[in-house]
């Protein structure tokens, strides 16, 4: 057990318990179990210490985020490389626990739906995250570093179907600049 593994299998045993059919909820837990299971086979590299500067580690996953922001929004990459809001401050959660504690759990179960049906899901994760940073862009342009990270580390309530949208969007349009005339280095 690794901190954090809880807010995963949460979502998942309460989907497998609300099962309207009775006979498939007698088997919620042994549902969980495997599904658990499989997920963090996928994910396990997130969860191990001496893997987080690898390719499959949380590191990565961190500067892939990162580097996707800078991408689609420049002005908003900069302005949080410029107040040193390092991703190790709000993604490392977001990545490792897949968003559950993000948002509440009906909004959880329906982001998780749209990811595990992606079958490139952690590139998805990382267009989720970043459109989840683009959605708060106009106030975070405006803020300081503790008023950007208390929106980074507790995310203000959003229609997801409205950030899972913008994260579509994100990936059909993978060069595209979102928000930006200029890609200048700044020092604001």
């Amino acid at each position: 057990y690794v901190q954090g593994m809880n807010e995963i299998i949460g979502p998942i045993y309460f989907t497998f318990a609300s099962d309207s059919n009775v006979s498939h909820r007698e088997n919620a837990e042994a549902d969980c179990f495997w599904c658990f299971i499989s997920l963090m086979g996928e994910i396990r590299d997130f969860f191990i210490r001496t893997l987080d500067e690898s390719e499959s580690g949380i590191g990565a996953m961190m500067e892939r985020l990162m580097s996707n922001l800078k991408q689609h929004d420049y002005q908003l990459w900069n302005r949080l490389r410029v107040q040193e809001l390092r991703p190790q401050f709000f993604s490392f959660r977001w990545l490792t626990l897949l968003l559950s504690q993000e948002f509440d759990l009906p909004d959880v179960i329906r982001v998780w739906d749209s990811l595990f049906a992606d079958a490139n899901r952690f590139t998805y994760l990382i267009q989720v995250c970043t459109a989840m940073m683009v959605m708060q862009r106009d106030v975070m342009m405006q803020n300081d570093f503790a008023c950007n990270m208390k929106i980074l580390q507790n995310y203000p309530p959003v229609d997801v179907q409205v950030l899972l949208s913008k994260a579509t969007e994100l990936v059909e349009n993978p060069g595209e600049n979102c928000c930006d005339t200029t890609n200048t280095e700044e020092s604001s």
